[in-house]
Parts: structure tokens; sequence; C-alpha cells
């Protein structure tokens, strides 16, 4: 959890560092007698390669850090000479790591971890001074965050420093260690601590590009909370806290736009890129938030498309090489591609708010290295390889470059235009920059032609004089290459795989090359030259062959450094006539970008000159461009769709503007320019538009409506989950969508005319319309774009489902159909299809199926690439017709026909519970129904059933299971009588049900009246035949309504309110008169459930008070606050209703008749008001749906209806923002003053528990005059265990409860066995008694009614735990510990925000032979994961260790995840 990645290299000496190193003598030096017109060589030998190299910016100071023997070698002359720093002034090996000063060329620091001292120059090297921090503290092992620099020099700045150090206390190896901060403001003459438990602290002002108006002295650390104890460094406890006083007042968390501070934690790193701050915050499932500042203090939400697998994890992502235009973020795919990583480039608008897709595909390594490099100097120009994902066995590498930021990707080609690909960042092998350095526009790489990348060996050497848009071959293998004179000299080397004594050299741009030899072969590790490539002076490191080593000026020492000069190559400097404009970005008349042209100034290919000018950075130039559509974004409030920019509400106006709601107001067209953008004239997007005052925001208090009027009835509507953008099918085909919850409505793809659309079950922002054809159209961002795609075939005609998804968002099952243009059609078949790419290209998987789907899914533990499909056994002849049996098939590897096994012969059907897939199958020697349940998509079990009750018999329903149970419904009566079932219950593992209630209510179409409450898990309400034995006789039921409260075990009656919502007692108010309420079977809208995934313990329903259900029209309006222990009736007559802003907002309206108004409520339906949206006089709307986003956290609403006179059907727009202006407060500490309740769903029940567990969710208060905003989670810290009672329990296979709430063995049947299993490793296992534990409980302890009698386990653990700690930790002991301290002491931290940075001076493996240095830098993660994991489990099962040991752990633990499961287990 640190700021930047280390080189391996560059510690890599440190970690064998046991004994004192050899002094080295100082390095040799050789310089041959220079050839005319040729460059001048000095050659200089060292006994190891570096592990850095440094050149102090526009200086020809040069540092040579060896770090195998902790030595810094000085160049004053660009390393033509090299000279050791004196043992008396920095002693051998004490050298660790060398840090330049960003900010001052004549600054360098090195630092040591062998000693107390640390050493900085102030004269580029040529004086070293020690100096020591708080006594003696060494640096922390996290690399080039080590230090770090104020960018100012005003009010002596310059001289501030953040010191990272590492404080350890205890013996051996069982140290504790932990970092703190230490701030200097005079270069360390003097120190002081800044902060303990910190990941890293960096100055706001630090970056050139993030310019900001914030304080000076303001600081940003990362750092654990102030009540973690024991130095435990956890994400979960770490914040971002800033200060501009050094923390000497004390240290504030950043509360980001939360409206909670306590929610701000989490926070695993923070860097400033470009002009951005990033905050990178882990939320509690391990999934990553992005934060972005662009002014130090505003700090706004990261928001990515759903459109991909691409989800910020930790480790996961990593921060790109960004422009100042706008933050570029690669994000890991889900999946792995040929056993290794891809991921997906998002850019950013240009406050860093909003990112949208740039490039899929992108190669990664396992370090967050990504393939991609923005060409230095020209704007918006990069280059990346993406990994061919449609060759899933092989990674095949194509390169991709872009010239407008990203916007637009194409190929690289060669001259001739053949296609090009190049070696790029994840697989380095020269210093700096791969393809580009400070010259303008020239290019290098290693490469091939063809359809994809070839191996590194084969490749050869291109060049590109344009800016990447053409290339050319300009030596056969690869080469090490550099820019010299800016561009004016270009020089390579053949790579290290063979020894050379040749360099070539081109000063005509490529155009031809010259040959120089060297004073012996070699093979080049690199070259390297100033900063700015302004130098005719370059540096090749290189290992000569053993059998030269003695030979003169090597004196016995393999590694050299060879000064190359061409400074004699050219006596005259290029004047004003050798020089030409030279445009970036000359791609066809499109180089504009941000508004303008930007050229430099470029030695002509033929003049005969040197440009000179060492150490002056290129100029750039601009010419500005006439402003056209690219030079404008949207507008704040505003969001793009279909090229268009659309309000996202009603426009906030200043106060008395729309005073009179008849007039109008200039108001924002919907651009603005880019902030940035420098183009003139040209198109002005951005001027104000006049608009009716009906389209701005409301005064405060008011509420504001729009009525949209569509021309047909409508089919089918959705949300996208995670967004607000609705879309609307109508009966006539034509699909509309509004990108604001209902404010404004455009036709999407105008024409054309959809069957149906589909939301992704697994990515939020996609979506399908289907047509009648092959046609359907698709989109990644939410709707903002649609794109037609093609379809394998037209869609099935069967009333199967057309579209079956993965949670690897881009794969997709398509069911179509093959000849049944027809009804007569002999050959009519259906046929299943995959892709792997979101539809560009399909494959067949199957024909003559009735059902295809992905077994995986978030819960079920399947083969990622496994297909089951329901299949005919004869396939021929037409479908229609087809009454062979169906067969379950089964494929592994997208169905290969290797890998398909027939699980069953004759199915039904097939579906998927959370993590149950659940089989129909047919008995053919009954004749009959079985059930089949698997936890894997592959093994399979015969579900059992209490007597009387089997499938065989009975038709079944399968019920919402989201508590590790499956529920389902068995028909006990079927229609035309009057049907009822009954619920039964499984196990864990789905296999054995038991009965948890008679009698329940379905209608003739199989649905029952069962609904379990949303983000409340154990709790249902269900609606059942009272008058089960004469219902059937007399064709009318008696309806009763029962709730439960511990997943089914127990079911009660509702409790009815004691007065009505007019202050008045009901008339039956004695013994059996309950409240009774209206459930699924009759609903016109199944989304309209009692419950809010946001609005925790908040019920809706409609019912009454009696002693039966009544017709829904005779019904009134209630409401519960405590997840159904009590009721209130809120109004009389039935009602539809919404919930809104996590409660804080309630809507109503008439359900048995036309409308003018909607009733609401702001304190949870204490009180009602009226707003009418149909004016007097005119016809009232009958309101048949109320929408609102899916999560129930907006204040807007739409009401879809129709006009009983007209036809057509209305959405009416309802917008509530503007009611409370005031946004809530949460405060733990200070809970009286603030606007949240605590509040449990136990709180209302004899037992304190619920589930075994109690859990405090934090709720607005019923009074509280304030909006909620994003939605309110359960308190982390108000989660308790609790001991077992008798709720905790249920009836065990073969029992029923009787009336006395017994579980007894049901008449004529025989008890399970005894389960000797000992699953989970468990120590015991307990004979069977009636009762089992309900699968969602995690109580411990107390009365435990499943356990009869105990008995040890065989194997495992029937062993002591001593035997366990040697078994376990010998093993492992040496390597684990050896591992640990490579860990501790090398650096090896690995940081969260990957930048481009991170590789620091190039972690380019320069050790020559392959030897021991290589194995240990490679091996350190292997190592210490197995050790943290073996002594996690040491500690936490072998009691007689007690907790000595665990306090004495080292610090950064790889955390064990408590609830990991390897396998389930069957009970």
């Amino acid at each position: 959890m640190h700021w930047l990645l280390l080189p391996i290299l560059a510690i890599a000496s440190t970690t064998w560092g046991l004994a004192a190193p050899p002094v080295p003598p100082s390095p040799r030096h050789v310089q041959p007698e220079p050839r005319a017109g040729q460059p001048a060589n000095s050659l200089t030998s060292f006994a190891n390669l570096p592990g850095a190299v440094f050149y102090l910016d526009d200086t020809p100071t040069v540092l040579y850090h060896d770090t195998q023997l902790g030595n810094v070698y000085v160049s004053h002359d660009e390393g033509k000479t090299f000279s050791s720093i004196p043992e008396s002034t920095i002693p051998k090996g004490a050298a660790w790591i060398v840090i330049l000063h960003p900010f001052d060329n004549s600054i360098a620091f090195i630092l040591s971890t062998s000693s107390s001292k640390h050493w900085l120059t102030r004269d580029r090297g040529k004086s070293w001074t020690s100096f020591e921090v708080d006594g003696g503290q060494k640096p922390s092992p996290m690399g080039k965050g080590i230090l770090e620099f104020h960018i100012s020099g005003e009010g002596g700045r310059g001289s501030y420093v953040i010191f990272h150090a590492m404080k350890c206390e205890g013996l051996g190896w069982w140290e504790r260690c932990w970092d703190v901060a230490y701030v200097t403001k005079d270069l360390f003459a003097t120190s002081s601590l800044l902060m303990e438990d910190v990941s890293g602290c960096r100055f706001a002002h630090s970056s050139k590009d993030f310019k900001h108006s914030a304080e000076q002295d303001l600081i940003y650390c990362v750092a654990q909370d102030e009540k973690t104890p024991n130095h435990d460094m956890s994400p979960r406890n770490s914040r971002l806290f800033y200060s501009t006083d050094f923390f000497t007042s004390g240290r504030k968390p950043v509360q980001f736009d939360l409206p909670n501070i306590r929610d701000a934690r989490g926070i695993v790193a923070f860097a400033i890129v470009s002009k951005f701050g990033v905050a990178a915050m882990m939320k509690d499932n391990g999934d990553m938030v992005l934060y972005v500042t662009v002014d130090a203090y505003t700090w706004s939400r990261a928001h990515f498309p759903h459109a991909s697998n691409a989800q910020l994890r930790e480790n996961a992502y990593t921060i790109m090489e960004s422009s100042v235009w706008s933050l570029g973020v690669d994000v890991v795919l889900r999946d792995e591609h040929a056993g290794s990583q891809i991921g997906t480039l998002f850019v950013s608008n240009s406050n860093g708010t909003y990112f949208v897709e740039s490039l899929k595909g992108t190669n990664r390594n396992g370090a967050g290295f990504v393939d991609y490099e923005k060409v230095y100097g020209l704007e918006g120009v990069g280059i990346a390889n993406i990994v061919d994902l449609d060759q899933p066995a092989r990674k095949i590498l194509k390169t991709k470059i872009t010239f407008d930021d990203g916007r637009h990707w194409q190929d690289v080609k060669s001259a001739s235009g053949d296609l090009l690909h190049l070696h790029s960042v994840t697989t380095p092998h020269n210093y700096g920059r791969i393809f580009s350095s400070p010259a303008p526009g020239i290019l290098m790489a290693a490469g091939s032609l063809g359809a994809s990348l070839r191996p590194y060996s084969e490749s050869d050497t291109f060049l590109s004089i344009d800016g990447g848009l053409s290339w050319s071959k300009v030596a056969s293998g690869p080469h090490k290459y550099e820019m010299l004179d800016s561009g004016a000299v270009l020089f390579m080397m053949a790579d290290d795989d063979e020894y050379v004594d040749t360099i070539q050299w081109s000063d005509d741009f490529g155009k031809t090359w010259k040959d120089h030899k060297l004073p012996y072969r070699m093979r080049c590790k690199g070259i390297l030259t100033v900063p700015d490539a302004t130098s005719r002076k370059a540096l090749i490191l290189g290992q000569v062959r053993k059998e030269d080593m003695d030979q003169k000026g090597l004196e016995g020492k393999r590694y050299v450094t060879v000064h190359v000069d061409f400074a004699g190559t050219k006596d005259r400097q290029c004047g004003d006539g050798d020089l030409e404009k030279w445009y970036a970005r000359g791609n066809g008349g499109n180089e504009c970008l941000m508004g303008h042209k930007q050229y430099y100034k470029r030695r002509k290919t033929d003049a005969d000159c040197y440009v000179g000018n060492k150490f002056q950075d290129p100029v750039e130039y601009e010419e500005n461009c006439a402003c056209g559509d690219t030079d404008y974004e949207c507008d704040f409030n505003y969001v793009l769709q279909d090229g268009t920019c659309v309000a996202a509400g009603p426009e906030p106006v200043s106060p008395g503007i729309c005073k009179d709601i008849t007039k109008s107001y200039m108001g924002s067209s919907g651009w603005r320019k880019i902030p940035g953008n420098t183009c003139q004239s040209g198109k002005k997007l951005d001027e104000p538009v006049s608009k009716p005052c009906t389209s701005a925001s409301p005064a405060e208090g008011e509420i504001i409506h729009k009525t949209h009027q569509f021309s047909g009835t409508i089919d089918q509507w959705a949300y996208f989950r995670e967004g607000t953008t609705m879309v609307v099918k109508l009966h006539d085909g034509t699909v509309w969508q509004s990108p604001n919850e209902g404010w404004s409505w455009k036709e999407v793809i105008p024409g054309e005319r959809f069957l149906l659309f589909y939301h992704h079950v697994y990515s939020d922002d996609r979506a399908y319309l289907i047509t009648s054809t092959e046609k359907f159209w698709w989109t990644t961002d939410g709707g903002q774009t649609w794109i037609q795609g093609k379809a394998p075939s037209r869609p099935n005609s069967f009333g199967n489902a057309i579209l079956k998804f993965h949670p690897n968002s881009d794969w997709l099952i398509w069911i179509g159909e093959h000849d049944c243009e027809h009804m007569m059609s002999t050959t009519c078949r259906s046929s299943a299809w995959y892709s792997t790419n979101n539809g560009h290209q399909w494959h067949e998987v199957e024909q003559y199926v009735t059902n295809c789907g992905w077994a995986k899914d978030r819960d079920i533990d399947a083969e990622e690439k496994e297909i089951v499909c329901e299949s005919y056994r004869e396939k021929s002849g037409s479908q229609r017709v087809n009454i062979s049996p169906l067969e379950l098939i089964v494929g592994g590897g997208f169905y290969d026909s290797n890998r398909r096994k027939k699980v069953f012969d004759g199915v039904v059907g097939f579906t998927k519970f959370s993590e149950f897939m659940v089989v129909a199958t047919i008995n053919p020697e009954k004749q009959a129904l079985d059930m089949q349940v698997s936890l894997d998509g592959q093994h399979f079990a015969t579900g059992q059933f209490p007597p009387g009750m089997n499938p065989a018999t009975h038709a079944y329903t399968v019920l919402e299971s989201t508590t590790h149970s499956l529920f389902m419904f068995m028909t006990i009566v079927e229609p035309p009588l009057a049907p009822w079932g009954n619920i039964l219950k499984s196990n864990s593992n789905g296999t054995y049900f038991g009965l948890s209630l008679e009698g329940a209510n379905r209608n003739e179409y199989g649905y029952v009246d069962f609904e379990k409450m949303v983000g409340l898990p154990g709790i249902a309400l269900v609606n059942i035949v009272a008058n089960k034995q004469d219902s059937s006789a007399s064709g009318r039921k008696v309806v009763q309504s029962r709730i439960t409260h511990n997943d089914g075990a127990t079911w009660k009656p509702l409790v009815p309110p004691k007065l009505d919502s007019l202050g008045q007692p009901y008339e039956c108010n004695t013994a059996g008169c309950d409240l009774h309420i209206h459930g699924y079977t009759e609903r016109r809208d199944p989304r309209a459930t009692y419950s809010s995934p946001s609005a925790i313990g908040l019920l809706f329903a409609v019912g009454n008070v009696g002693t039966s259900l009544k017709p829904y029209t005779e019904s009134d309006t209630f409401l519960s606050r405590d997840a159904g222990f009590t009721w209130e009736e809120v109004h009389k007559d039935a009602h539809m209703y919404e919930f809104g802003d996590s409660g804080s907002v309630l809507i109503m309206a008439n359900d048995e008749e036309p409308v003018d108004h909607v009733l609401w409520s702001i304190d949870q339906g204490q009180s009602w008001r009226t707003y009418k949206f149909v004016a007097d006089g005119e016809e009232k709307l009958r309101v048949t749906s109320i929408a609102t986003v899916p999560s129930d956290t907006s204040r807007r609403f739409v009401l879809l209806g129709s006009y009983p006179k007209q036809s057509g059907m209305v959405a009416v727009h309802l917008d509530f923002q503007q009611v409370v202006t005031r946004q809530c407060r949460l405060d733990v500490d200070d809970s009286e003053n603030d606007d949240f309740e605590r509040w449990s769903p136990a709180i209302s029940r004899e037992e304190p528990c619920l589930f075994g567990r109690q859990v405090y969710y934090h709720r607005r208060k019923r009074d509280a005059k304030c909006w909620v905003g994003d939605a309110i989670k359960k308190d982390p810290q108000s989660e308790r265990a609790c001991e077992c009672t008798t709720a905790d329990f249920e009836c065990e296979y073969n029992y029923v409860m009787n009336a006395d709430g017994e579980c007894v063995l049901h008449e004529g049947v025989e008890p399970l066995g005894d389960d000797t299993s000992c699953a989970n490793d468990a120590e015991y296992w307990y004979s069977r008694t009636p009762y089992r534990k309900i699968s969602f409980s995690s109580c411990e302890g107390g009365k435990r009614p499943d356990r009869g009698a105990m008995h040890v386990c065989e194997g495992f653990k029937a062993h002591g735990a001593l035997f366990w700690w040697f078994v376990l930790l010998l093993p492992f002991a040496i390597c684990a510990l050896v591992g640990w301290w490579y860990y501790k002491r090398s650096g090896m931290m690995r940081g969260t925000i990957r930048l481009p940075g991170d590789a620091g001076y190039r972690s380019v493996n320069l050790s020559s032979d392959g030897g021991v240095m290589d194995t240990i830098a490679s091996i350190p993660w292997f190592l210490l994961g197995i050790g943290s994991v073996a002594w996690e489990w040491v500690v936490s099962n072998v009691e007689a260790l007690g907790d000595g040991y665990r306090q004495k752990r080292g610090y950064r633990n790889l955390p064990v995840d408590e609830d990991a499961q390897i396998l389930r287990f069957a009970d």
C-alpha cells in the first residue's frame, strides 16, 4: 500500500548484504584516439552493472549506482570519466538508493539502510554532506516515494522535504515495523516527526501541472486512524488526512463528497498525476473507488462506465501517463486471457470525474505496467498494445496509435502500408522511454510486420520521423537506440543477444547509416543521454566477453560504460535557414487538438550542421484553430446522448430570473468549451440560448412536473441500474429513451421497430435492442450511444429468452431460429450461439435447443466457459412438432465437442437461483418429475422431500432464494380448482427439503403470494389460504397474510394498527383480527415490491384489518417502519406507491380511479400533502405505474399511465429536489444532533438478535428536514455475533412443527442418518436431532438443539495442536522467514496506484548471468504468500500458542479472508 513501485534491481543488492562488501578499485578509464569524421570513444570499466544511472537535469553530471556493492560513482563530463566518492565521505557499501531533487538540479541524496547517516550534495556531486533524521531513522522500503519535495522556491520551501522512515520494535524475526513520516524545512539540517502509521505523505504543491490556489504548506498523508491499535496497517482504517501547519494542530480527514465522514476510510493510495490529485478508496467488498480533485480541496468521485468486466480492484488498475486535459486509467479485466492480464483503458473528461472506454484489451504485466506510452512532446499522441481477444489460447499482441488523446485508435503502419507491431513498456530493453524522446517527432522501436507482434528476438528495428504516422525499417534484428542533438543524430547498437563491436549512426534522419567501431566486443545493456536529448554525447552500458576481461583498461572487470561523442562529426551549427517547421499530428489535415496546431522547429533532413543549444528543451509553438465540435464537451448538468448534450433535469437559474413561469430566460446550450482549449472563432456551440422558464429548476420548496405524450401503449420499460436513463418500448415497436429520469425523451434509432430490449444482468450500463431480423443494437455506456450489431440468426419465436448473460460482460449467448419463416416448414429449428466479444463474432453452440445458458453465475462456482443446454435428442424435422425427449447437456470450453456430457436424459427445464442451479427432470420409470440441484453446474443431487410432497406428483415453483437455502412452492391443489400449495425450504446445499408453511396462495399461472424483503435477508411475507379444505368445493378462497423474521422457520400474522389513518378504531378489534395485504399474484407490475433496497426497514402494502383479505378496491394503504413487526395505516383507499431518496420521500397515487394529483410525504408517512399535475378541468390520468431509479435513491419519479378518453400513454416527470435543500448530516460521535437514527431490525423483537447477529443501520430520522443522497449503509462497527437461541433453528428433514412449536417426526417416515463427514475440518461431529441450524444464521455457542451426542472426527483433526504445529510450520519455516526478511528489508512494496513513473530508474534486469540474484529477486512474494497463510492458520487454530505471537507479526501482513471457503460441504 505505497505510492510507487521500486525497481527490483535498485534494491536487490541489499537482500543478502549480511557481510561487508569488498572495497572495489576505482573505475578504470580508456580513451582511444578518435578518427577524423567519426565519433570519439572513452571507456570506463566497473565491477558491476548499475542498478540505476542518473543524469542531473541540464547538467553534465552523471551518477552511477552500483547497487550490488552499494557504491556511487560520479562523472562531471556526461560519463566520459567517473570517480568514486571518497570512503571518508561515504563509507563503501552504504549507498542503498539515490534520489534526485526534482526541482533543483544541484541537489541529490544518497540514503542508507546500513548506516544511521545519509548524504546530500548541493553542488552536483562535487561534495557530499551527511545528515541524520531523528537520531538515525532509516528510510522506509517503499522506493521512489521515500522523499517527497515541495515545488516552490518561495519562502525557502525549496528546502522542504518529507522523509518516509520505518520504525521497528521487538527482537529478531519477530519485529513489528511501521512507517513514519518526517519533515525538514532546511534540507535536513533539522527535522521533525510529521505523522506515524503512514502509507505516504505528499505536498499538495509538488507538481508543475497540478496548479491550484491552496495554501503553500498544504500536505496530504495517507495514514491509519488514530484509534488503530498496535500499528496495524489495515486498509479498512486508512484515511487521507490534510494539514496546512505540518499537523501541529491535529490532522483533518478528507471527507470527499460523502455525507458521512465516517465513510471516508479505506484510502489505500494518493497520487498527483498531471493536473489531477487522485485518491483510491477500497470498499468493504474489495472494489475500488477513485476520487479526483483539480483544486486540492473539492473532491469528486470518478464515474466509470459499467461497460465491461473492467472493475476497479486493489492492485488491479494503473493510473496512466496523462495529458493536462484528461486522466487515463487502465483497469484489469476480471478474467485472465491465456494466463496473463489484460485491461481496458479509460480516459476522463477535463475534470477527471467521468470516464469513457478508450481502448479495450490493453496488454498488462503482473506488476501493473501497461503497454502504453504517451509520445513525448506530442499532444494527444500515444501508442498502445492490445490483446487479440478472439484468440483465447495464446496471447497475440497488436499495436495501435492515437492522435487525439484516445478518442480514436488506428493501426500502426509502415511506409509501404503494412501493419507494424511494436514491443513496449511491459518488455523494456533499454533505459528511459520506449519509443520517444524530446527530439520532436522522432520515434524508434523494435517490432515486426504482419498480423501480430512476433517475439523480440525475431523483431527488427524501425524508425518514424513524422510522429508515428509512418515507419520504415532501419535495421534487421532488434537494437537499442538513442536520439542525440535534438534528433539530428540517431544511433543504435545490436541488442544484448550477441557480442558486437560496432554501432550504427545516422545524421540524416535515418536515410543513411554509418558504422563506428568500439574498442571491445560487448553485449549492449543500455544506451543513455541527457534527459532533453540535446547533447551530442551518449553513454553505452555494456558487458564484455570473459576472455577480454584481462585486456588493457578492463583489469578483470567485465562491465563497462562507453562514452560516445559525436561533436567531431559536424563543425557548423545550424542557423535559421537550416531549420523547418514540423507539425505534430500531420494526419490528413486533422492536426488540431484542443483548439490549436502544434509545431516545432527541426533541422532539415539534408542540412549539414549540428543543432546544438545544449540543455535547452525544444520550444513548442502553437497556432490556434477555428472551433469545431471536438473542442466542446457537455456542460454541467448535461449528459451526452447520441452525440448531443441533453439536460439531466431542470436547469438551475438565479433567484428572481423566472418569477413569471410564462417568460423565457437565457440558459446553457448544453455545451461548454473544454477548459484549456484555445480555439477561436468557428463554431460557437456554447452560446446561451433562450429557454422557457418551465425548463428551469423551481424555487426552494417547490415541486415541478413535465408531461410527455407517447403515441402508443407502453409494453416494456426499465432503468439502467446505476444511472438515470430510462428506456421505454411501445406497442408499435418504437423505443424511446430519457437520460434524465423522464424529463426529456428521444426516440432511439428512428424508423426501426423492435421486439423487446434486454438490460445486461451483470453490467449496469449495457443494453440490447432486439429486432425481428438479424439486426440488433447495443450500448455499453448507459444509452449514450447505440451501435448496430449482427446476430447469427433471427431471434427465436419459440417463447425462449433470446439473450443470456455471463458475469464476463462480453460473453453472450444468442438463441435464434433457422428456416422458420413459414409455419409449415419441416426444418424449423432453434439454435444457440455464443460470443466472447459482445456480439462482434458468433460461434455455434447447438441446434434443436429450447434453452442454453452459462453455468457460471456470481454465486455459482462453475467453470467459466461452461454452457448448459436443453437439447432435443432427435435433431431433425420441425422443432415446432418435435416430441423427442429433451436432454440436459453440459459442455466445458464453450461447449467444446470433446468436453460435452449428457447429465440427464429427460428434462423439463433448468434455472439458477443464488448459488443453486435447479433442473426439473423426468423420471422415466415413474413418468414423474424429479428435482436436481447443483452448486457447480457439474455435480447434481436429487432433492429429497417430505412424505406426500414429492415433485413426482406435484408441480412446483422455485421461489426467491437468497439466504443459502432454496425455497420451493409445491402445488397441492391445481387449477381449475382454487389453487394452493405448501412452501418448502432446503438445507444449505439444496438437497433436503422440509415443510416451512402449508396452504400458501398461488394463481392459475403458477405465481405465488411470496415475497422476501429487500435489503434485510430472512424476512418474507406470504398469503395463505385459510379454508384449504372447502376452497376447492366452494371455489372461494379465504386469504390471510403471514410474515417470518427467521427465514421461514416460523410464520406469524401481521400485527394490525390500533387506529386507522383518521384516528378511529377498526371495526374488527378482537382476537383473530389481523392485517392482511395483497400480494404478488395481484400486481400489474412485479417491480412494485413491498420494500426498497435503500429504505431500510420500510414496507408499503395495500390491505385491510380483519379476519381475512378483502378485495383490492375495498382496501387501504399501510406502512411499516420496523420490517413488518408493527404497521400503521397511512391513507384510505388502495394506492400504488414508490420510495425515493432512501425513504426520505414517499409518493402515492390512487389505484382505484383516474387522478389529477399524487400524495407525498417527507416524514415517512406521518403526514401527507397533495401535488396536482393535471390542471383544473383537464382529463385525469389513470396511473398504471410509478417509476424511479432501481436503487430508490432519487427524488425524481415518473408516473406512467393513460387518459381514459385518449389513445397512447403518457409519462409524467415529478421532481421533488427542491422540497428540501439541506443534505442530511451523519455524526456518529454526536448522534443526538445529527439527522440519522441507529436502527436494528431486531429492535421490535423479544430477542435482540436476528440470524445470530445484531446489525444496526443508519437511516434518516422521521422528522429530519433534509435529503439523504448516497444510500446510507449499515455501520460496519455495529455488527456483533450472538449466541444461538431457538429462533436460529428449524425442523430437520422429515420433521414437522406441531402446535406447541416442537419439531416432531412425520408419521410413517424415518429420520436421516448421522452425518459423519466432519465438514470444513471440524474437530467433532454430532448425532442428528429433530432440528437443524438455519443456513443463514451465524450464531455462535448458546443453545444447540441441532447437536446430539458428540463424536471425535477421525483423520486430520484427530491429531493434537503440537503435531500440526510441526507439520505445517517446519516445511515453510526457513523459506517463509527468509522471504519475510527480504520483504521487510529490501523494499519489495507493491503500490496500489501504479503510475508510469513507477519504473523509477527503469527496472530493467541488467544482471548478466541470471545467477542467485535473479532467482531471489523473483520469488519473495511466493514465499511470503506461503508463509503468511501458514502462519495465519497456525495462530488461528492452535490455541496453545496464545496471543503473544500474534502481536509480533511483521508489518503489512497479507490478510486472509476469514469468509473464504475452498469447498462447500453437504449438510
